[in-house]
């Protein structure tokens, strides 16, 4: 028999199915919700553990944050080991690469969109199949040749190496979005007497600031935390990059302070995440721009 609830004769729902019902009517939100808990976890436990004193590391306690959280980690990274170098170097190499790939990224993409090359399509296949390389068969040939030119243990060298990265992914990219560009605007500029090189500076370029800025920040991210290269090409330390250096840190002879290592990644890490969250939306109108027209 059906229980009838008091006063009112309708049927009492059982209680088991509310959870089950609102599972189905919200699978979306439960699934990116338990999605978004996966990727944060790892982040999460980072974070916690960078406050971690060294006392209460020594004791080896799982906890999931300490019970007497510390900035001393942090100090002793920036100030005490130098880091704050290591951060430098980065910022250094990023930036080489990130306007070296937005020069040759721009005239290769238009190039590629707007002359008349035999085998266009096959270039492009060409250029995205390179991204897609394996690095570890670039390295010897690469090391060889900075060896030779004198690029090698250099900032120049090393973000020469990286545009391995952030070159094909920007060609490709901006190719796409000049393709979709009307094309006359630029002959008008051209009848006014503007070169291929000039339209593309004057006009092209500030139609596409969305695509340039969402590849100025893919590349800045790619080469900021980039460890393969930098390894293979960097031999000072005091010329480590982020990634590279964070190896270093908290070493002694029978162990390693992960503690300090956590405060390093955070460190390394905040930088981008904040980059990301500000400039989100035009990471997605760039990466849509050329869908919309």
């Amino acid at each position: 028999m059906t229980a009838l609830s008091p006063g009112t004769g309708a049927p009492q729902a059982s209680s088991g199915r509310g959870p089950l019902r609102w599972i189905r009517a919200h699978w979306t939100a439960a699934a990116l919700t338990a999605i978004l808990v996966l990727f944060l976890l790892p982040f999460y436990w980072v974070f916690a553990h960078s406050f971690e004193s060294a006392a209460q590391f020594a004791r080896n306690q799982v906890t999931l944050w300490p019970s007497h959280p510390t900035l001393s980690n942090y100090y002793t990274v920036l100030v005490r080991d130098g880091f704050t170098t290591a951060i430098l170097s980065s910022l250094i190499v990023a930036s080489i690469t990130t306007a070296i790939t937005l020069v040759l990224g721009s005239l290769a993409g238009y190039a590629l969109s707007r002359l008349r090359i035999r085998g266009r399509g096959v270039i492009l296949g060409f250029v995205i199949l390179a991204g897609f390389f394996p690095l570890t068969a670039m390295m010897g040939p690469l090391f060889d040749v900075m060896a030779h030119t004198g690029l090698l243990n250099t900032y120049l060298g090393l973000s020469i190496s990286d545009l391995v990265y952030t070159l094909p992914f920007t060609t490709w990219l901006l190719a796409s979005l000049f393709g979709q560009l009307p094309a006359e605007i630029e002959e008008a500029a051209m009848v006014d007497g503007c070169g291929r090189l000039r339209v593309l500076v004057k006009v092209v370029l500030p139609l596409a600031a969305p695509a340039m800025a969402t590849a100025t920040i893919f590349s800045f991210i790619l080469v900021w935390s980039d460890f393969a290269f930098s390894l293979a090409f960097l031999q000072s330390s005091n010329r480590f990059t982020a990634p590279l250096a964070i190896i270093m840190l908290g070493q002694s002879k029978y162990q390693t302070f992960y503690n300090y290592t956590d405060a390093a990644v955070m460190i390394t890490a905040l930088p981008i995440l904040a980059l990301v969250l500000i400039a989100q939306r035009r990471i997605v109108s760039g990466l849509t721009s050329g869908a919309l027209r």
